[in-house]
């Protein structure tokens, strides 16, 4: 919903209103009491839009995006080496679980 801006043009007041789109606008001043409102044509209000990918971020120098590349390169650096230790850990513990037709039957017989 936007904010819509008044003015009085009895008492001079102004002051914001959030009001729905569809809403009529306002005419009774709250300073005064008078029908004598008016609705000011506002600048607007830019639009911002969060996460990657949009205006914010699309237009970053090429000093800035140099340096967040060399940043997120050195955090996932340290955190690649664990996971291929994670993996070949995982690897190794699946081959010795394993088992094959013949050694089931043995384990489950027993």
């Amino acid at each position: 919903m936007p904010t819509y801006e008044y003015e009085c043009a009895g008492c001079g007041h102004q002051f914001d209103a959030f009001q729905s789109i569809k809403a009529r606008p306002l005419r009774k001043c709250p300073a005064c009491g008078k029908n004598t409102l008016q609705r000011l044509i506002g600048t607007g209000a830019g639009i911002l839009f969060k996460g990657s990918g949009f205006y914010q971020t699309d237009y970053r120098s090429e000093e800035y995006k140099k340096a967040a590349k060399a940043e997120k390169d050195a955090v996932s650096g340290g955190d690649k080496k664990s996971d291929d230790k994670t993996k070949t850990t995982e690897k190794k513990d699946t081959a010795k679980t394993a088992k094959s037709p013949a050694e089931a039957k043995k384990s489950s017989a027993a």
